[in-house]
């Protein structure tokens, strides 16, 4: 992209800064406007709770150069009382970093990248201004008169006031859950929610506790504190009274500075993503300015990062092309249909009490390892619990599939290994027989012959669109390219519609053909065979074409760039 393209951010947080910092190194000329310069943040209060997954951390290091040495978060125990404890390690090490240490330090990367940084209290009248001298304006909080220029979305916010009163306190002197888990979750239905972790704060290493009361509950007791050591002490007052295995952790807790406490209350609410300057200039909402989850499923900065992660490869890969608000809608709706509706949903659904299915189903899971997996999957990628966190049908064929798998190997282990051999991503499609258009996300595929052309994939046997495959005569492969890793989600996860807002043209028999694909293979399907929990279809290739483009790449359960190698480049 040019550097002549001019782009301001309003909002110097973890996503505006991730993004600044982002399109600064490769070249594009960016004003981040804060307000607030790094060591003023650092000295002030805590900003949120936060914890970043293994998916956002890979996202964090792509952008990032070298990460902050964080606590690692290797465990999740989730306990619902009264009724049992799920404990299961995460596939990747999460993190919690202090946003006053990682936002300060963000900052600091960005000017030290020549970025132009600024301290400024923007108003609609001077983002109104900034927006008439850049190329593109986004911004990147969701508070004050800024906020409010992005109206609330009321079909994706079912909540219009808050749902739980928040409380968090950084603290030194948390003695370990007895089950070794860093993450802990306690829930008391109808009460409210406690999250512990640990992090790294402006004073090193430390302690978060989190906590979620339902309003007017026993847990809702903080608007009258006045001052830090009176809220840690309400702190320990509600964990002696709702949480008392927690409390006996806490008893010795202290404060890890004068700005290390937080509360208020929030509304769970997805906004449109453009707003209009009084000069008619579009401006792009991020992360929170668009997107405000409750921490109570710890998805606020995984959020935030994922989001920084996907607007900065649309803004490149928009080249001289204008910021339209079109595109403005396109990027937005690229990462909600990727990441933000997964997380939204769960989060929504948890507040509004743990379906009995799910709770049912803790005292499985702190029995059977792989049903707890699933839990803590969850928490990385939230698109994976769905349905069957939301739909009791869904719930009893997930606990069968897994219970009717072989464990003389260990699953995750072996998922693990296999995930070493880098693919490249696929999406499979084909039209029913009624006429529906039909697609899932694949890396199974491979080349099999070249006289006569056959090219095999393999979908699992409990795929929904299964039925559909077989019936189809014909199916097309397509080869995703370097930026579309959104569509990869988009074909993975439950939908309605998966080609919403997907551009596509038909192939043979009807099949959908994906526009900007890197390869097509359109196949007609000669042979199923059976081979264990999947079945690979063998398809011989009449028709294919390619486009120059980098690959999409899929290695150690994330997704990759394809580089020269430096000793051939």
């Amino acid at each position: 992209m040019s550097a002549q393209r001019r782009i301001a951010i309003v909002g110097a947080g973890q996503a505006g800064a991730l993004v600044a910092l982002g399109l600064r190194r490769h070249g594009c000329a960016v004003t981040l406007i804060g307000d607030r310069d790094p060591d003023q943040v650092r000295a002030g209060g805590v900003l949120s709770s936060q914890c970043l997954f293994g998916s956002a951390v890979r996202v964090l290091d792509r952008l990032v150069d070298g990460g902050l040495a964080a606590p690692p978060i290797d465990r999740l125990a989730l306990t619902v009382d009264g009724v049992g404890t799920v404990v299961s390690g995460f596939d990747a090490p999460a993190q919690s970093v202090d946003q006053r240490v990682a936002c300060a330090a963000l900052i600091e990367d960005f000017v030290a990248a020549g970025g132009d940084f600024r301290v400024a209290d923007i108003d609609p009248a001077g983002l109104d201004v900034l927006a008439g001298h850049h190329d593109l304006t986004i911004v990147a909080t969701g508070t004050g008169d800024l906020g409010r220029m992005f109206v609330r979305d009321a079909v994706r916010s079912p909540y219009d006031r808050p749902q739980r009163a928040l409380a968090v306190a950084y603290v030194h002197g948390l003695l370990p859950d007895e089950t070794g888990a860093e993450l802990t979750i306690t829930v008391a239905p109808g009460v409210g929610e406690l999250i512990t972790l640990p992090a790294l704060t402006t004073t090193g290493p430390c302690s978060i506790l989190v906590f979620e009361g339902v309003p007017g509950g026993p847990m809702d007791r903080f608007e009258d504190v006045t001052g830090p050591e009176e809220h840690l002490r309400r702190c320990q007052k509600v964990l002696e009274e709702v949480f008392p295995a927690v409390a006996a952790r806490a008893r010795s807790v202290e404060l890890t500075d004068e700005g290390a406490v937080l509360r208020g209350r929030l509304t769970p609410t997805v906004r449109k993503p453009v707003a209009y300057t009084a000069s008619g200039h579009p401006v792009l909402g991020l992360a929170d300015a668009v997107v405000l989850n409750d921490p109570v499923t710890a998805q606020g900065a995984n959020n935030a990062v994922h989001a920084a992660g996907s607007y900065l490869d649309a803004v490149l890969h928009r080249g001289a092309r204008p910021f339209d608000a079109e595109w403005m809608h396109e990027t937005f709706e690229s990462f909600w249909r990727s990441w933000g509706r997964w997380s939204v949903a769960w989060t929504n659904r948890v507040l509004a009490g743990l379906p009995a299915h799910v709770v049912d189903l803790v005292p499985v899971a702190a029995q059977e390892p792989a049903v707890a997996a699933l839990f803590a999957a969850g928490f990385d990628d939230p698109s994976t619990l769905h349905d069957w966190w939301f739909d009791p049908g869904d719930a009893e064929r997930m606990l069968a599939a897994v219970r009717a798998a072989d464990r003389s190997v260990d699953p995750r282990a072996l998922r693990n290994a296999f995930g070493q051999y880098a693919t490249g991503v696929t999406v499979v499609t084909t039209r029913a027989p009624d006429g529906r258009k039909i697609g899932v996300t694949a890396n199974s595929f491979t080349s099999v012959s070249l006289d006569p052309p056959l090219i095999a994939w393999c979908p699992a046997k409990k795929a929904p669109s299964l039925p559909d495959l077989i019936a189809a005569s014909h199916f097309a492969v397509n080869v995703l390219a370097a930026d579309q890793h959104e569509l990869s989600r988009q074909f993975a996860t439950p939908a309605p519609d998966k080609f919403a807002d997907v551009a596509y043209r038909d192939g043979i028999a009807g099949v959908p053909l994906l526009d900007r694909s890197i390869a097509r293979f359109q196949c007609r399907t000669v042979q199923r065979v059976e081979a264990g929990d999947h079945i690979i279809f063998i398809g011989e290739v009449e028709h294919f074409d390619t486009s120059d483009g980098a690959p999409l790449v899929f290695h150690s359960g994330g997704y990759r760039i394809a580089a020269d190698h430096p000793d051939f480049a």
